[in-house]
């Protein structure tokens, strides 16, 4: 079977599927060991041990977490869950389970899956991206995570906004320098089309505190300062996702995340992101993940694909 952990700042999912049709066989989650590394450690390796002495099996372990490994290192990098950085996580977990583990970046994780059985399935070339609290993206070539040379690929979120929209009026850049991004830089793409970023355009538009749901509900209902909220933030998606089909030109693009569950993105955004693409005719499908939530951890599964064998300890 492919065991896969969704290793999270505040919830770590562990999930078991049946290596040969994806079947869901056991799933549990639980609170995440904050800033404990040790700790992290051996709760990782607990969860494993519980799910195969329950199912009687064993299995392939892949991790996907909010960051990435340096190759040349093993080290962790880029983590939001900050215990983890600059620590041996997958040599230390391969040792306390006395088998290979595969780690990815969850952005990734979320590609690999849908492209091994969710909306992406048979497609060669997938962009994925997590629009949620922050804006991730991964990318997964012939169902296998692509990392790149820098283990960066798909960090499209710190990249700045394409093509800053000019105040008429004074003719200046309206979006620039743009919101202050963690990162350290201003402007960048999570800084607009996160969730947060969406909440924080409407208050700083409208003066009023909101949250992304009721922003949602509200344009919904036809309240004018909601539709032009979302009016923008599917411009600026639009113009996002044109920079990710000039560079990349995937098969497809998934989105997964909170603000995925928008609806209206999959019809209006496509039509924006026409102005932006440099071609005549844009064929590229925008979709919402199969899997939903549970996309993270069922792609760290399947960092292990369905045909490859690993020995495992008995």
């Amino acid at each position: 079977m492919r065991i896969g952990i969704d290793f999270g700042g505040t919830k770590t999912e562990i999930i078991c599927l049946d290596s040969r049709n994806g079947k869901e066989l056991y799933r549990q989650r639980v609170p995440t060991r904050r800033g404990d590394y040790t700790a992290t450690v051996l709760a990782v390796r607990d969860l494993v041990q519980q799910a195969e002495q329950t199912l009687q099996r064993k299995g392939t372990v892949g991790v996907g977490i909010p960051g990435t490994i340096v190759p040349e290192t093993g080290l962790v990098k880029n983590a939001n869950s900050t215990w983890l950085i600059g620590q041996p996580f997958m040599r230390d977990l391969s040792k306390a389970l006395q088998r290979e583990v595969r780690m990815e970046n969850d952005a990734n994780c979320l590609a690999v899956s849908e492209a091994t059985d969710g909306v992406a399935e048979g497609r060669s070339v997938v962009f994925a991206a997590i629009i949620g609290t922050g804006c991730g993206a991964g990318i997964a070539i012939d169902g296998r995570a692509h990392v790149g040379i820098n283990s960066i690929a798909g960090e499209w979120g710190h990249n700045p906004l394409p093509y800053p929209v000019v105040d008429m009026e004074s003719k200046e850049l309206a979006e620039h320098p743009g919101p202050e991004c963690y990162c350290g830089r201003y402007g960048c793409i999570e800084t607009w089309i996160s969730g947060t970023g969406f909440r924080n355009d409407y208050m700083r538009v409208t003066g009023t505190e909101m949250s992304t749901h009721d922003i949602i509900a509200a344009a919904k209902s036809g309240a004018p300062d909601a539709c032009a909220a979302l009016q923008r933030y599917t411009d600026r998606l639009a113009r996002s996702l044109a920079g990710v089909i000039n560079i990349l030109d995937p098969d497809v693009i998934v989105l997964g995340g909170g603000m995925s569950n928008v609806q209206s993105l999959y019809s209006d955004v496509p039509e924006v992101w026409k102005d932006y693409v440099f071609s005549d005719t844009v064929k590229t499908p925008l979709c919402q993940a199969r899997h939903g939530d549970s996309s993270g951890v069922r792609g760290a599964a399947w960092l292990w694909g369905r045909d490859e064998v690993q020995k495992v300890p008995v």
